[in-house]
């Protein structure tokens, strides 16, 4: 039985009827196997729009802010983030293109000399920010870049000893006011860590080749798994709903951004709390072949499709044909 056998309806209709070229282009390459160029989405108008109001130091503004919180080039720093991510993961875009060459050198600027990306959090450890940038970096060809490398070595380097991640100033009881302090605060590694943060950093492991292999990323994994439709030890997004308030591109961590890093890792569908996962969203399958689901911006009228794609794209990599 193949993937789309394990689903109540089927999706792919209505996912090729969207009228949006790229969600087409990732169905037909992902989920029908047929063979496609990412250069074909580059010129859409929506992913112009983005690349014309890149700045020419690489960023991108970011709108409003508190600035007794952080700084306009931190903020900055979130709005790349969230760009690069928008061009890499909706319209393919690769390191071949100038736009994302200088996005990678704006992020890259904020890396330290430990190897972690600091700034979003002022002085602060960001595990989760510079895992989620790391993520998208490799996505985009930079894989082999010594910077990468030791962005990945960092991350592994700053577990807590159950073998997850969490945010340090929150080890150590501090609020959201801790982004302001001068000096940055070390983790009590004896805490117990976040799924909100491990999920985030089993992203950038689960592209490596090499970091997804480590006998670290598959207890972390496991510990994650252990974690579903559970409270979170810490305050950022603690509440046991968060699990399934979906976001795309992936942003903090959910069901399905988890699913998706367990099927890369080589995770089989057979495990009682990856079943659980496919349950879920089995059960809230619509009969048009769409998902019931509760969405974080609700200001893009394509999300629900983009997380159904992913959706499918779960499923497949758990049953392959």
């Amino acid at each position: 039985m193949g993937w789309l056998d394990q689903l109540k309806y089927d999706p792919i209709e209505q996912l090729c009827n969207s009228r949006n070229p790229s969600i087409v282009h990732f169905v037909e390459k992902d989920l029908l196997d047929e063979s496609k160029e990412g250069d074909e989405l580059w010129d859409l108008p929506e992913a112009r729009k983005t690349v014309r109001r890149q700045r020419d130091d690489g960023s991108w503004e970011y709108p409003g802010g508190n600035k007794r919180l952080r700084s306009q080039t931190h903020y900055d720093q979130i709005e790349t983030y969230r760009n690069l991510g928008f061009l890499v993961e909706k319209y393919d875009f690769d390191k071949s293109q100038h736009s994302i060459r200088r996005a990678a050198d704006f992020l890259f600027s904020s890396q330290t000399g430990e190897g972690d990306f600091r700034g979003i959090y002022g002085n602060q450890y960001t595990p989760n920010y510079s895992a989620g940038i790391t993520e998208l970096l490799i996505k985009a060809g930079y894989r082999a870049d010594r910077r990468i490398r030791k962005s990945l070595k960092w991350l592994l380097s700053i577990r807590q000893s159950d073998g997850g991640w969490a945010i340090p100033f929150r080890t150590r009881g501090h609020d959201l006011g801790a982004i302001t302090d001068k000096k940055t605060t070390q983790p009590d590694t004896e805490m117990p860590s976040s799924w909100l943060v491990t999920g985030v950093v089993l992203r950038a492991f689960a592209v490596d080749p090499e970091y997804r292999q480590l006998p670290e990323t598959i207890a972390a994994s496991r510990l994650l798994m252990g974690r579903f439709f559970s409270k979170d030890s810490y305050p950022d997004r603690q509440a046991p709903g968060f699990w399934t308030r979906f976001a795309f591109p992936f942003w903090f961590t959910d069901l399905v951004s988890s699913l998706d890093s367990l099927s890369r890792l080589g995770f089989n569908c057979e495990g009682t709390k990856i079943q659980e996962g496919l349950r879920w969203f089995r059960d809230h399958q619509r009969e048009d072949g769409s998902w019931n689901l509760k969405l974080l911006k609700k200001g893009d009228k394509q999300l629900h499709l983009w997380l159904a794609l992913s959706i499918c794209r779960v499923f497949k990599r758990f049953y392959p044909q």
